[in-house]
């Protein structure tokens, strides 16, 4: 009774100190955050509000990070966050969630018209009991802020912890993770033309299950004995690619008794559906069924589409991280899929056809809805974020975020560097670092030197070594350095020939595009002669589609039909284009568009 007591009157004096704004002693915040002052933190909370916890807990955290106390100093900040996210008011929210939203271009049509923007703080979305376990829970709190992004919907993501949380604590927290996949992927609804855009609304309504359905069917799952991962040692980044099932759970367990392959042999999931190639020959890539449920798929059979929905779907009802995966190719488009196996590492060539040479593909990041490249896949699967030296890195990039925000930008230049130097794969850390730069007002060989060091960093990533070459170029032209700026940029595209193609075309498509935008018309076409000549060999479809139809469309829009016509030829020419094939049709139906322009036709 009596430490009861105690801790009674210790809660009640931090509860009124915190009222009066928190400020902790040196020798406190020098180590973690104790229970006791979580508890008196929280319950100053639930009296005032989390917002004016804030200051002091940010002042606690900068206290131990500018002491070099970085453990301390990261379980301080992560308070910190969790009561900046639960004091903000949903007015506040919004409307940086909207432009974050706009800036990323993943608004989409299934989305409503309309949030609510009123004055209620995120964090009443959340049982004060699940505050107190978030707030204390310092892995859960790692995994929460590093796999945030500026589009998820938090109102909707806390709403749907709440309600995975409320029925069972315990639950929740053995599968914490699950329930963060979930909360992240389900806060907003899918884009229609997600996980393809060759099937219709009608035949697959795009809508993912009710959250508590989901949780409890995979943990069903799991506990049955059907899931070849342990969902609860996955991380909510891969889970978040199990959980975005667009069949419906009674087609997830139907898929279990009839591709019952294991692990090793997820691949053979992909040719259970026969292909089709009278849809091929006649046109008709779109889904022709009335529905386009699992089970029809397999009786109907399919295209490349329908073989890697159905392979993805088959993994993700056995607690697979699964990818529907598309691309160019050398004649033609392709889907095909990509699997965690069993060694947690990423295998993405399942029904990716080798004689094609589809160099890359794209895949849809269920958190963001975002269009991102396969290769992205690399940080995933070799699995450097569980590393020391990148946990402490991250800590350094966060530190930088919250300086930068609050003007205080050589600190923030500072911390930056230091994120980068233990683990030069911190993206967001260099990009942290170039921006304090900016706002030091560094001048642009600065930073060029600094795009140039990420680009460095990156090169065994070869979209974002180019991403970081193309700013460099961005900078050098505008100082006036046009050869330097053209000769970087031919650089990174002749470097991608060979091994990179996706990257090399649009670096071509840049080329041209940049020519079209300041060059007379004979400067243009001798630039999209140039390029043609130069990365058209072997380049295939994805060349044709960024290129060539750019090119030819924008002379049509000039009526210019003889240069038109030259363009297609001469790329004809330069690329391989075997009978019947795709690029052939796509070479036939550009010819077909010069002879009668696009709004042009007769009627």
């Amino acid at each position: 009774m009596k430490r009861w007591v105690a801790a009674s009157c210790f809660l009640a004096v931090a509860a009124a100190a915190a009222a009066q704004g928190l400020r902790l002693p040196e020798a406190e915040v020098l180590l973690p955050p104790t229970l006791q002052r979580l508890a008196a933190i929280q319950a100053a909370a639930q009296r005032d509000g989390w917002a004016p916890q804030t200051a002091g807990l940010r002042a606690a955290a900068n206290r131990a990070y500018e002491r070099e106390k970085l453990g301390a100093a990261e379980a301080w900040f992560l308070v910190y966050r969790w009561s900046e996210l639960f004091g903000q008011p949903e007015s506040v929210f919004l409307p940086k969630w909207v432009k974050a939203v706009e800036a990323a271009k993943v608004a989409n049509p299934n989305m409503p018209s309309h949030y609510p923007a009123g004055p209620k703080p995120l964090g009443a979305a959340l049982a004060p009991e699940l505050q107190g376990w978030l707030i204390g829970n310092t892995p859960f709190s790692q995994e929460f802020f590093a796999l945030l992004s500026p589009v998820d919907y938090l109102p909707n993501v806390f709403g749907i912890l709440n309600a995975l949380y409320l029925p069972d604590s315990a639950r929740f927290k053995t599968y914490a993770n699950l329930a963060l996949a979930i909360a992240v992927v389900y806060d907003v609804a899918p884009p229609p033309i997600w996980p393809h855009g060759q099937v219709t609304a009608e035949a697959l309504p795009r809508k993912l299950p009710v959250p508590l359905s989901a949780f409890t069917w995979w943990i069903k799952q799991e506990q049955l004995g059907k899931t070849y991962h342990r969902l609860s040692r996955l991380g909510a980044d891969e889970l978040r690619f199990v959980v975005d099932a667009a069949a419906p759970l009674a087609e997830l367990e139907w898929s279990q008794g009839v591709a019952d392959y294991p692990l090793s042999a997820l691949a053979q999931a992909y040719t259970m559906i026969r292909y089709r190639n009278d849809r091929v020959a006649n046109a008709r890539p779109v889904w022709p069924g009335r529905t386009y449920k699992l089970p029809e798929i397999l009786s109907a059979g399919g295209i490349c589409a329908d073989q890697a929905y159905f392979a993805t779907q088959v993994g993700k009802a056995r607690g697979v991280p699964t990818l529907l995966i598309y691309g160019a190719g050398n004649d033609g488009r392709h889907a095909w899929f990509g699997y965690l196996d069993g060694n947690q590492k990423w295998q993405l060539d399942a029904g990716r056809y080798a004689e094609q040479r589809f160099v890359t593909g794209f895949a849809r990041d269920p958190q963001t809805w975002r269009e991102f490249s396969d290769h992205e896949l690399k940080f995933l699967s070799e699995r450097f974020r569980e590393l020391p030296a990148y946990r402490q890195s991250r800590v350094h990039a966060e530190f930088a975020a919250d300086y930068l925000a609050a003007g205080q930008f050589p600190a923030a230049a500072a911390a930056a560097r230091r994120a980068v130097t233990l683990e030069r794969r911190n993206q967001p850390g260099w990009e942290l670092l170039l921006a304090a730069a900016k706002a030091e007002g560094r001048d642009a060989k600065t930073i060029e030197n600094l795009l140039r060091e990420a680009a460095l960093a990156f090169q065994r990533y070869p979209d974002l070594e180019a991403f970081y070459v193309n700013r460099t170029a961005e900078s050098l032209r505008g100082r006036g350095q046009t050869s330097e700026a053209d000769a970087e940029v031919r650089r990174i595209a002749m470097q991608n020939k060979s091994t990179r193609i996706d990257l090399s075309v649009q670096q071509s498509r840049d080329l041209v595009l940049r020519a079209m935008a300041t060059q007379p018309l004979a400067e243009q076409i001798r630039t999209y002669n140039s390029v043609v000549d130069m990365y058209g060999h072997d380049a295939g479809i994805g060349f044709v589609d960024e290129v060539v139809t750019v090119f030819v469309e924008h002379l049509l829009q000039l009526q210019r039909t003889a240069e038109a016509t030259s363009a297609i030829e001469r790329a004809r020419r330069t690329l391989k284009v075997e009978a019947n094939s795709q690029l052939e049709s796509e070479f036939t139906r550009l010819r077909n568009e010069v002879k009668v322009p696009r709004g042009r036709a007769g009627g």
